[in-house]
């Protein structure tokens, strides 16, 4: 109840009106039967009611019924108070007003700064029957209403009225508030009319309830509704006494405030207004409903929803579970994207984005064709081996476009804390799923296309071993039950196609190598890096820099000097860099209105980027003893090596420079002891061996070399050294060597054969064992190079080495 205290104010009100009801305060008659329809100044209402029989002040501000009193008044102090529809208008028309209000007299106008306050008496019911008058202010005609009453006779009306007003009591009785001479008046009122309308006007309800109430004219339903309200009422109140008594008269200030807000929580649920923290409850509620988790899900869902709801919304665990839970509601646990595989649109897309890799793409329509086949399958986990820049992540989203998926790419370089893949335990403070479940979540799909990219650069300290981690995620047999520490219930990781991607297998542990098929992507060739730089490459960056074809033309010439002189990659990412810095050059002259059009030549590349920046090493100019050229594979491609090696007046001294790694010093001294041990048969004088120091060295000595496949070039130094027989400048060899004189099998004979190719070598030697590879070099590499397969280092002697010079 809002304003108890005007009840004796509005009995007293109500008997001196109804002894003047004939007259206003003018002396001018005033007609209030039933029926009767009277023109009246309209005062519309915002948020409150007035009700027959009560007394309202009401604030009065804006213009037009300031006017209106100032003009009303001196005539008649009965006026039209209607409720209006929205109360934010300012000037309410009649559609924007309820049609039922009330004839309220003013008894009292009081004067302010910022407008008048009026004390109003609530007459009679009313409702408006036209408009007579809209400016300065509203008249309209109204109707007076009179409300129906049950006949005396009636029994059980008698006993509602009666259950009302002693529910009207009992909630006296329970607010501490209200005093006993109020109680008192309150029990004078017999009119069944009159009671309703004096409780209405006080509970503390909506005004569009209260509004319902004033139109009806029914009393009895008056009463019932009435009656609603009012044990909605009582229950709170009883609640408010409950705590009261359970809580001590001396308590702390934290004691105080939680008092509080369970009073406040209590009100609000019983008003059917809940906090926003029971909305927020009641909110995940239906999103975990929704998520469709399985058993095991849905149980731990449950129990912390119950925590949630008993700790308060000040706690520090209440924003742990609410975070715990959204993540719950916000994973994808039955969402799977529609798979539609069609390997001839596959094939194109392939096709578009990637220029050559035959080889790659004929294996990944084949994982597709399988798939298609039986999309239940636990299919192999690609990794895609190659340099930088060759294309392994875009053939990851070509993959993920043929299939209709969603891509996402997880980068693991520098990965050292195991937790980013298991996630962290709530215990924490900022804990948070893995990476895996977090791109789930973003993603919000189960059977995306997830790229583990950079795999082979994974760390390990203190933290854990990322790499252990891998082992369950990447096992299409475990995997359906992975658990992340942070979510703590399982999570089906199956649908999810994973590929990888890696630079070198030799970082990566033997376990997760084992779990993974690999797929290699060598290095591009010259000419087709002018073919991706002419199809891809230059259309890119010049719809990138605002430019058309017709603006700017590129020759082949200018982009096999990008290639040649700018680029030291297997890959394109720095061809393309370099491009689009050319791009950029013209790009600014033609913003300055300088040229129009520009065709690239060699001569605008060179003033675009400057003087060359890398000076390839190339086929030596002039054959000479106990120099030959070596090819060795990096992870930017394939590499020329020149190997020298000078002997010396000494004791048999032996000097290894260059940087080697240990593996390839170990392939110089077997390379040496093989030699040692054929000297007569290779015709050297084997006192040689301890008159003279030996230096070999391998220059770029800033760059680090190892491995055993410059076995065969460090042999044939050594022998060409020390018998005087220059080695042929045209000829370039790989192959690691035994003490047998066995020449063995050597790994990435593609990009050492391009790197050959590209320094102008005519004729490589290649392991025996490695003949298995040669149908997969590019068409040119075997069109233009002389490949001779090996077993022994006899015969690479006889392939490499010239006749005999003469001694100094």
């Amino acid at each position: 109840m809002t304003d108890i205290l005007s009840l004796k104010d509005a009995e007293t009100a109500s008997a001196a009106a109804s002894a003047t009801s004939s007259a206003d305060t003018s002396g001018q008659p005033v007609t209030l039967v039933p029926g009767a329809v009277e023109v009246l100044p309209i005062l519309p209402l915002r948020d409150t009611l007035l009700f027959p029989g009560t007394i309202m002040p009401f604030s009065i501000g804006r213009p037009s019924s300031l006017q209106l009193l100032e003009e009303s008044l001196p005539q008649s102090k009965l006026l039209g108070f209607v409720l209006q529809k929205d109360k934010q208008s300012e000037s309410p028309s009649l559609e924007q007003l309820h049609e039922h209000g009330v004839i309220g007299r003013v008894i009292r106008m009081i004067r302010q700064d910022k407008g008048v306050v009026i004390l109003v008496h609530g007459e009679q019911r009313m409702r408006i029957k036209s408009v007579v008058q809209t400016e300065p202010y509203m008249k309209a005609e109204v109707e007076t209403l009179q409300s129906q009453m049950p006949a005396k006779e009636d029994d059980l009306a008698e006993a509602t009225v009666r259950n009302l007003r002693e529910s009207a009591e009992k909630l006296l009785n329970l607010r501490p508030d209200v005093t006993e001479e109020v109680k008192a008046v309150f029990s004078t009122i017999e009119d069944a009319s009159t009671l309703t309308d004096i409780l209405t006007a006080n509970l503390s309800i909506e005004a569009e309830a209260k509004q319902k109430l004033l139109e009806e004219p029914q009393v009895m339903r008056r009463v019932e509704s009435l009656q609603e309200h009012l044990n909605n009422q009582l229950h709170i109140a009883d609640l408010q006494s409950k705590l009261r008594e359970n809580v001590s008269s001396e308590f702390s200030d934290a004691q105080k405030r939680a008092y509080l807000r369970e009073q406040l929580r209590a009100i609000q649920k019983e008003l059917g207004e809940d906090s926003s923290s029971e909305e927020q409850v009641e909110d995940i509620r239906q999103r975990l409903d929704k998520a469709e988790m399985p058993e095991k899900a849905r149980a731990q869902a449950t129990r912390e929803l119950k925590r949630l709801q008993v700790i308060p919304s000040q706690s520090p665990d209440h924003s742990v579970i609410v975070n715990y839970l959204e993540t719950l509601a916000e994973l994808p646990w039955n969402v799977l994207s529609d798979e539609k595989v069609d390997l001839h649109k596959a094939q194109e897309i392939l096709d578009r984005d990637h220029y050559g890799l035959a080889k790659v793409k004929k294996r990944l329509v084949e994982y597709l064709a399988v798939r298609k086949l039986n999309p239940a399958g636990r299919g192999p986990i690609l990794c895609f081996l190659g340099p930088p820049g060759v294309g392994k992540t875009s053939l990851g989203q070509s993959i993920a476009e043929a299939l209709g998926r969603k891509f996402a790419r997880i980068s693991l370089g520098g990965l050292r804390d195991e937790s980013e893949i298991r996630g962290h335990r709530r215990t924490y403070i900022g804990a948070m799923p893995g990476r895996l479940i977090q791109e789930l979540k973003r993603l919000g799909t189960r059977n995306p296309v997830l790229m583990l990219d950079e795999i082979d650069k994974l760390g390990a300290d203190f933290r854990g071993d990322p790499a252990s981690a891998l082992l369950e995620v990447l096992d299409p047999r475990q995997n359906q039950e992975f658990t992340d520490r942070y979510i703590d219930v399982p999570f089906d990781l199956s649908q999810i196609i994973f590929i990888a991607t890696c630079n070198t297998l030799d970082t990566i542990p033997a376990p997760l190598r084992d779990r993974m098929e690999v797929v290699e992507l060598p290095g591009y060739t010259e000419r087709e890096k002018l073919n991706i730089a002419k199809n891809y490459l230059v259309k890119r960056q010049l719809s990138e820099h605002g430019l058309t074809e017709a603006q700017c033309i590129w020759s082949d010439e200018a982009i096999e000097r990008v290639i040649e002189d700018y680029t030291r990659e297997a890959g394109v990412r720095n061809l393309e860099r370099q491009i689009a810095s050319v791009t950029r050059h013209i790009a600014a002259s033609i913003a300055k209105e300088e040229i129009t059009e520009a065709r690239i030549t060699p001569a605008i590349v060179r003033e675009a980027l400057g003087p060359a920046h890398f000076v390839r090493e190339s086929k030596l100019q002039t054959s000479a003893p106990g120099v030959v050229t070596g090819l060795a594979y990096t992870t930017a491609g394939g590499e020329v090596l020149h190997i020298e090696a000078i002997r010396f007046p000494g004791k048999g001294g032996f000097t290894l420079t260059g940087q080697l790694g240990d593996v390839m010093k170990e392939s110089v001294r077997a390379a040496l002891s093989l030699v040692r041990s054929r000297a007569a048969q290779l015709g050297i004088d084997p006192k040689i061996f301890d008159k003279n120091e030996v230096h070999v060295h391998v220059p770029a000595g800033a760059v680090p070399k190892d491995g055993p496949s410059a076995g065969i070039a460090m042999f044939t130094a050594l022998v060409s050294l020390f018998s005087n027989r220059p080695v042929s400048k045209d000829v370039a060899m790989t192959g690691e060597v035994t003490l047998r004189g066995l020449v063995l099998p050597i790994g990435g004979l593609k990009e050492k054969s391009i790197a050959a190719l590209r320094a102008g070598i005519k004729t490589i030697i290649i392991p025996k064992l490695n003949e298995k590879d040669v149908p997969d070099l590019p068409d040119e590499v075997k069109q233009r190079l002389k490949i001779i397969p090996v077993e022994t280092v006899d015969e690479v002697l006889q392939a490499a080495l010239e006749p005999a010079t003469q001694k100094t």
